[in-house]
């Protein structure tokens, strides 16, 4: 695996039954960058991380994370990543700082040591006032951060986070992105799955798009924007009986059809040249004696890409699917 990449996959193949929960994918992690995958339930993404944490073994295909075969060193591979799965782990009997500390001690650190982790970690996780109450009484979103605090405990250079916000308000949500934007500041090298694709934008470095087992696409969100729909010109008129005259002066300056939104007096057509195509617009619309609300240059939303790339939402369930072929 070249140094450059935290997590290199070629070929995995799982197969449960005569389910095939990934068909044989490839993809890596750059190390101090977030890549996630994103698909609908059902799409392997759980499968995907089950191997690369060796809680699970490929059928087919080897990874390597952090330097080490995931099949032929699973040990060494454990010692140096940290998992925050879709459930959370943490014991809601124990406070949260029993819970840290215990974890402390089980990755052999001395109960000073362990103590003293599980105070920078509840400090950093906004958590010092609810350190010594019992998690069963925490929030959603308290309970997820204490999650991923525990996910940190012994310093991992790879950390994988299973749909991390799923089931949190919009508020607590914001707060996670905060704490991983922070943990990759650091170097923390970070494998996200989410059907968030708000989540997947802000957050990661690439995304790939995984369906039925195979990765489908793959880039930085702009860069699917520009596969799947490139840049439209977007026109809001003052007068909606102008819309069929907008309409056609959009066609002439774009030499391909325009589409009339007549609910939002709107007319959107491609824009191959980008700003250049806008400008061009501007001028015309202005030379027809067409008033305009808004002009501007629109890429698809990610919401879109993925629906063209899955013919799917993001959240689609896909009922039937054994637990770890998601």
């Amino acid at each position: 695996m070249p140094d450059e990449y935290a997590v290199y996959a070629r070929g995995l193949v799982r197969r449960y039954g005569a389910k095939t929960a990934l068909a044989g994918v490839d993809f890596e992690v750059k190390t101090g960058s977030v890549t996630a995958i994103l698909g609908p339930n059902g799409a392997g993404k759980t499968t995907a991380v089950r191997i690369l944490t060796t809680l699970s073994e490929a059928d087919e295909g080897e990874a390597t994370v952090a330097g080490f075969n995931v099949r032929t060193h699973p040990h060494e591979v454990r010692r140096r990543i940290g998992l925050a799965a879709q459930d959370a782990t943490v014991d809601p009997l124990l406070t949260g700082r029993e819970n840290l500390v215990m974890l402390g001690e089980l990755y052999q650190m001395g109960r000073g040591e362990a103590k003293s982790r599980a105070a920078e970690l509840l400090t950093e996780f906004s958590l010092d006032d609810a350190a010594d109450r019992k998690v069963a009484g925490y929030s959603g979103g308290m309970r997820r951060r204490l999650d991923l605090a525990a996910t940190l405990v012994a310093h991992p250079s790879v950390l994988f986070l299973d749909e991390p916000t799923t089931g949190l308000d919009p508020r607590a949500r914001n707060e996670l992105w905060g704490v991983l934007a922070t943990l990759v500041e650091r170097g923390t090298s970070v494998l996200l799955t989410t059907q968030y694709l708000e989540e997947a934008e802000r957050l990661a470095d690439e995304i790939i798009v995984i369906d039925h087992g195979r990765i489908i696409a793959r880039g930085d969100a702009r860069q699917l924007k520009r596969e799947i729909g490139g840049d439209h010109v977007h026109v809001v008129v003052v007068d909606p009986a102008r819309l069929n005259d907008a309409a056609v002066t959009l066609s002439e300056v774009t030499g391909a059809h325009a589409v009339i939104e007549a609910a939002t007096r709107a007319v959107i057509a491609p824009a191959a040249d980008g700003v250049q195509t806008i400008v061009r617009a501007a001028q015309a619309l202005g030379a027809a004696g067409i008033a305009v609300e808004d002009l501007s240059l629109r890429q698809p939303t990610l919401d879109e890409v993925f629906l063209e790339l899955t013919g799917q939402p993001a959240n689609a369930d896909d009922a039937g699917v054994p637990a770890g072929g998601r």
